[in-house]
C-alpha cells in the first residue's frame, strides 16, 4: 500500500452555470509525490477497466493495475457533468493556497483545464512529466502560456540531468516524443468518454488538450520563433 505524506497540495475548481447550479471539485496532491488523493471506491463503472479501449502505447498490465488510473479519476467529474452541452457558459473560480483566478468562459474550457490538472497526477507513467505544471498550475492557460510552461520545464529538467552528469537534451527530442505519447493517450481517453458519456462535455475538453499537445511539438519544429522576442535581452550580444 502506498504511504501518502500528511502534507497535501489543494486546488479547488468552482462551475456555476447561469441557472445557479454550481459543482465544486476539491482535488487534493499528496505534496510527496504530486499525486491525486482519491477516496476509496469500491466499485467503478466497466469503461474504468484498464482493458477497455487501452491505450496502445499503455506500460501497464492488468495484473497490476485493473482500472486505468486516468480514467478511474475522471468519475466524478463525468458523472457531474454528463449531461451538460460543451459550450454552455459558466464561471469558473479556481483556489489554491497563493490565488484565485476566475474567468467567464464554456464549460469545455474550465473542464479542460481541470482535466489538465488530473491528467498529470493521475498515475499514468506516460503524464507523470507533467508533475511539475501540476505543481505550479496555471488554471485556463491560452495556447502561448502553455507552450512557454511546458518548453521551460522540460529544460530546467535538462539542467537537473546535466548536474547529474547525464546528457541534457537541448534540441527537445524527447518532449517530442513525450507529446507524441500524449496525444496517443487523448485519442484512447476521448474513445472512452464517448462510450461511457450521452454528451460532449469531458470528450470536447480533451480535443481542446489535445490542440496543445499538437502545437507544442510544431512550435519546436518551428524554432520556437514566436516566443524568441521575449529573450531579446539574453540575446542581445552588444548589451554583454
Amino acid at each position: 500500500r502506498r504511504i501518502l505524506s500528511l502534507k497535501t497540495w489543494d486546488i479547488e475548481y468552482s462551475f456555476t452555470q447561469k441557472n445557479g447550479i454550481q459543482e465544486d471539485f476539491h482535488l487534493r496532491l499528496d505534496e510527496a509525490n504530486l499525486e491525486l488523493i482519491r477516496d476509496p471506491v469500491h466499485a467503478l463503472p466497466p469503461w474504468t477497466y484498464l482493458e477497455f479501449h487501452q491505450c496502445p502505447n499503455c506500460t501497464l498490465t492488468i495484473q497490476n493495475h485493473f482500472y486505468c488510473p486516468l480514467a478511474s479519476n475522471l468519475v466524478d467529474i463525468l458523472q457531474r457533468f454528463d449531461g451538460i452541452v460543451s459550450f454552455n457558459e459558466v464561471h469558473v473560480r479556481v483556489t489554491t493556497r497563493e490565488r484565485s483566478i476566475s474567468q467567464n468562459t464554456t464549460v469545455q474550457k474550465g473542464v479542460s483545464s481541470m482535466i489538465g490538472l488530473v491528467f498529470a497526477t493521475c498515475g499514468c507513467p506516460h503524464t507523470a512529466f507533467f508533475k511539475p505544471m501540476a505543481r505550479f498550475h496555471l488554471p485556463l492557460a491560452n495556447e502561448e502560456e502553455t507552450t512557454y510552461r511546458a518548453i521551460s520545464m522540460y529544460l530546467l529538467a535538462q539542467y537537473f540531468l546535466n548536474r547529474e552528469g547525464q546528457d541534457a537534451d537541448l534540441e527537445l527530442k524527447k518532449l517530442i516524443r513525450i507529446y507524441k505519447n500524449i496525444r496517443i493517450i487523448n485519442t484512447a481517453v476521448a474513445e472512452r468518454l464517448r462510450a461511457a458519456s450521452e454528451t460532449d462535455s469531458l470528450v470536447n475538453a480533451i480535443v481542446l488538450l489535445d490542440l496543445y499537445a499538437q502545437e507544442i511539438p510544431f512550435a519546436i519544429e518551428e524554432s520556437l520563433e514566436k516566443l524568441r522576442y521575449l529573450f531579446t535581452a539574453f540575446l542581445d550580444r552588444e548589451g554583454k
